[in-house]
């Protein structure tokens, strides 16, 4: 692949095994790790395809996104990706736990394994921090702990949520990511994990198929909530990204708001513009995975409907099962798109220097 553009990918899942942890964690939450208690676990759908690739070993049959510098040499090398974020999957499941302070403990060492060991292997990686969002205090205090580190450029949470993220509830986290000038991002896969409730409104899925395929919902419902319920009216420099939730959703929902807007706006009145303005200003989505209709036109016409230019990053969800390399995605892009996408709108973001391509 001819190197054109600086190639930002922003959403790369490192594997952190237990042995890594461990040292990280005071007692009782030690003793308990070893014992085998993950806290929340899965829904439990069976997918073919496994959650990762299978082919993602190196020759001693160990995985590559456990070992920071054999991701490097493996994934971003051959790719020719200049910045990889990390954002650690299996820490998400933690954000829903009932037992907020052996989730927080976790959430903490698993923050600590990323930060100290992955960022200091590659000089291309950065990093999400996860927060425990149902304990305000403690994932404000995370953010004060680790939010000024360098290589540290995002806030996580899961995408599944007891209550929409637009609410009051959530601000003191925005505001203490603000303050870091650090987006707030959210990753599906733990919709029904923990206290979230049924993974849709229409209750429990009957497999991995339909599971996966609703995902959209939850991201479309915070969309909603954080416009409306105004946290950008409060944050106004907040940005908030949408990872791994596709994107040719994303205009008839904005259309939609629109349009209620001209009617509805007396009931928030601090939504001063129509909000797909202020979605275009706020929001990011990550393009993995990105919709592959059977004529490619059609997925162009979706991103001239929206500014794609501004809102879209690249992002190969690396080592899972439906990732995208980097020449792949590429081409579903119109090519005039391609250096925004790519590398541009990212470094903007996470605020990474553009490279001069090869």
């Amino acid at each position: 692949m001819r190197k054109e553009y600086t190639i930002v990918d922003t959403d790369i899942h490192p594997g952190v095994p237990v042995a890594r942890i461990l040292p990280r964690l005071a007692q009782p939450w030690r003793m308990r790790l070893e014992q085998g208690n993950r806290s929340s676990g899965t829904m439990g759908y069976w997918n073919p395809n496994g959650v990762n690739r299978p082919d993602a070993v190196l020759d001693d049959g160990t995985r590559i996104e456990n070992d920071p510098k054999a991701l490097a040499e493996h994934w971003l090398t051959p790719h020719h990706i200049d910045y990889g974020i990390l954002n650690c999957g299996s820490v998400l499941h933690l954000g829903l736990s009932p037992e907020p302070d052996y989730a927080i403990a976790l959430i903490s060492a698993y923050n600590d394994v990323i930060v100290e060991e992955w960022l200091a292997a590659d000089a291309r990686y950065r990093a999400s921090i996860a927060v425990y969002p149902y304990d305000i205090d403690a994932a404000v205090r995370e953010i004060q702990r680790l939010g000024d580190l360098p290589g540290v450029v995002q806030v996580i949470m899961p995408s599944s949520a007891r209550q929409a993220y637009g609410q009051r509830y959530f601000h003191p986290i925005y505001e203490a990511a603000t303050a870091y000038k650090l987006p707030v991002a959210i990753h599906p896969g733990t919709e029904g994990v923990g206290i979230s409730g049924a993974p849709t409104n229409l209750g429990y899925p009957s497999s991995y198929f339909e599971w996966h395929t609703n995902l959209v919902s939850s991201y479309i419902g915070h969309m909603t909530s954080l416009i409306l319920e105004g946290a950008f009216a409060k944050f106004p420099t907040f940005k908030f990204v949408l990872l791994e939730g596709g994107v040719s959703w994303v205009p008839p929902i904005l259309w939609r708001m629109d349009k209620n807007w001209k009617a509805l706006r007396m009931t928030t009145p601090w939504v001063d513009r129509p909000p797909s303005e202020i979605a275009q200003e706020h929001f990011l989505l990550s393009t993995q995975p990105v919709e592959e209709p059977e004529n490619p036109q059609h997925l162009h016409q979706i991103l001239a409907m929206f500014p794609a230019e501004k809102m879209l990053m690249f992002s190969t969800d690396y080592p899972h099962w439906d990732g995208d390399t980097p020449d792949f995605a590429a081409r579903q892009f119109p090519k005039e798109l391609r250096p925004a996408i790519m590398g541009q709108n990212a470094c903007e973001l996470y605020g990474l220097e553009e490279l001069v391509p090869a």
